[in-house]
């Protein structure tokens, strides 16, 4: 890789216009491949460019984390455990709020878009010839999920980090990134979503999500059996995922069992909790995130830590390191509030479990006099479920388009929230800075004309991209 960049921790800043000029380009270039949202089942493309490259995912032990919600959230909390324990970190997520780079961090931050550029640019000669190998075997060029995954796992041995904390892009089994042997396997909680890939039961995606848990190989560079933390799940989903566990011989770890959270309150700009975890309780943990699922995904970060260090009934975390590193959690797009009066929270939900999960914090967390929604869902989702999970605690919901092609176009979405909302209910927008605005001037109306408001609030949601795209509009910086 880059020797200029070779141990260089990268940190925000502003990045040069012909860095960013670059950056453009590239992404460009990987916009021609398949999208992350169009799989071909094989690991067979992402392997050879792994082998090619000296298997670079190979040099440092890895944390893998699948499922169907808290995946983001889950190795967000983890990374931010083990940088606490000085331990130098690779984290690869997706998708990406606002800028691509976002989606390979090392030290916790995202790699600058320098080093995302150079890190293809090195690479690329590779990729170009595993795609003549598979054209001429009939399959596709490498998608551009598998090529950022490439680049990630490159980038992590050139810093080089002490332990990446990888995401699963889609599934499990055949996702590009199933090519590194967690010695930790984390299953967040599984729910139906990506029909079209994973099945259209609980039993099938589970299926898909279990293939992370695989046999530690015998020459690993840490001799230890793999572990599987595992969420609470429905029951069929967790038979699939504890036969799996067997036959990898994997240790496991229950939520609600083995780890749980014990107890839950709320604070002023997030929750306390205390936390039973492998190797102990955790108390007076303050959480700076809102809803009981971001409790339960701390649970399942703090047992994969401790799994991963090896502790038990005789060894525990630093509690005051675990208490540190929990409040310095930053998870942008996840219930992030970005304005005040009226307040306007911007949240990824993108199917029904997400959006039941924000409902449900809506409702225990916050009493507000008026809360309105701003909507705008990816058209291969299940969105009648998702306007489902969100009516209880919408007053009126403003659809609109992201500005992403794959977005649900605006009169077909407000046809679906009508059919929940009714008519007078729903109000459309033809673009997020104008739905926003229309939101926050509905939100306006409970209180008397030139008084400041109070009791209301905005939630800007639907998707990935709906979040990231408003999170710019409010001038945040990608984190």
């Amino acid at each position: 890789m880059s020797a200029d960049n070779a141990g260089v921790p990268e940190r925000p800043g502003t990045p040069s216009p012909v860095d960013l000029a670059e950056l453009a380009l590239v992404e460009a270039e990987l916009d021609k491949r398949w999208p992350e949202t169009k799989i071909e089942p094989s690991l067979t493309r992402i392997s050879a460019l792994m082998d090619i490259l000296g298997s670079p995912q190979l040099n440092y032990p890895s944390i893998h984390v699948a499922g169907t919600n808290g995946k983001t959230s889950v190795t967000r909390m983890i990374d931010a455990l083990l940088t606490r324990m000085q331990h130098r970190t690779g984290r690869t997520t997706s998708p990406h709020l606002q800028i691509a780079t976002e989606r390979i961090s090392v030290d916790g931050a995202p790699i600058s878009p320098r080093t995302y550029v150079d890190t293809f640019r090195d690479i690329e000669p590779y990729v170009r010839m595993v795609d003549e190998q598979s054209e001429a075997a009939g399959g596709p060029k490498m998608s551009k999920f598998e090529v950022t995954t490439a680049m990630a796992f490159a980038a992590f041995a050139d810093a080089p980090v002490d332990v990446a904390i990888v995401e699963v892009g889609l599934g499990g089994r055949w996702d590009a990134t199933n090519v590194v042997t967690g010695q930790v396997a984390v299953i967040t909680p599984i729910g139906i979503d990506h029909t079209g890939y994973l099945g259209e039961t609980l039993t099938e995606i589970a299926g898909e999500k279990a293939g992370i848990i695989k046999k530690a190989p015998e020459d690993g560079l840490v001799p230890r059996d793999t572990v599987a933390i595992i969420a609470q799940q429905e029951p069929e989903a967790m038979d699939v995922l504890l036969r799996q566990a067997v036959e990898a011989d994997a240790a496991v770890a229950r939520q609600g069992s083995e780890f749980s959270v014990v107890r839950r309150a709320v604070a002023i700009g997030g929750q306390q909790i205390d936390l039973q975890g492998l190797g102990g309780l955790y108390t007076d943990i303050f959480l700076p995130l809102h809803g009981e699922h971001q409790a339960f995904n701390a649970s399942l970060a703090l047992a994969a830590v401790e799994a991963f260090f090896g502790a038990g009934p005789d060894k525990q975390l630093d509690v005051d390191t675990v208490r540190d590193a929990f409040a310095s959690v930053v998870n942008p797009g996840r219930l992030e509030r970005v304005r005040n009066a009226p307040t306007v929270f911007l949240d990824a939900a993108h199917n029904p479990h997400g959006a039941k999960a924000l409902a449900a914090a809506l409702s225990d967390e916050f009493d507000f006099r008026k809360l309105v929604g701003v909507v705008s869902v990816m058209a291969d989702k299940d969105v009648a479920g998702l306007i489902e999970a969100l009516e209880p605690v919408f007053d009126e919901i403003v659809v609109t388009h992201n500005g992403s092609p794959r977005a649900m176009d605006v009169d077909d979405l407000a046809n679906v929230a009508v059919a929940r909302f009714g008519d007078e209910r729903v109000v459309t927008a033809a673009n997020l800075a104008d739905a926003i605005e229309t939101a926050i001037a509905i939100a306006e109306e409970v209180g008397e004309p030139g008084e400041a408001v109070s009791g209301a609030g905005v939630v800007v949601t639907g998707s990935v991209v709906t979040a990231g795209a408003a999170r710019t509009l409010f001038g945040k910086d990608p984190a």
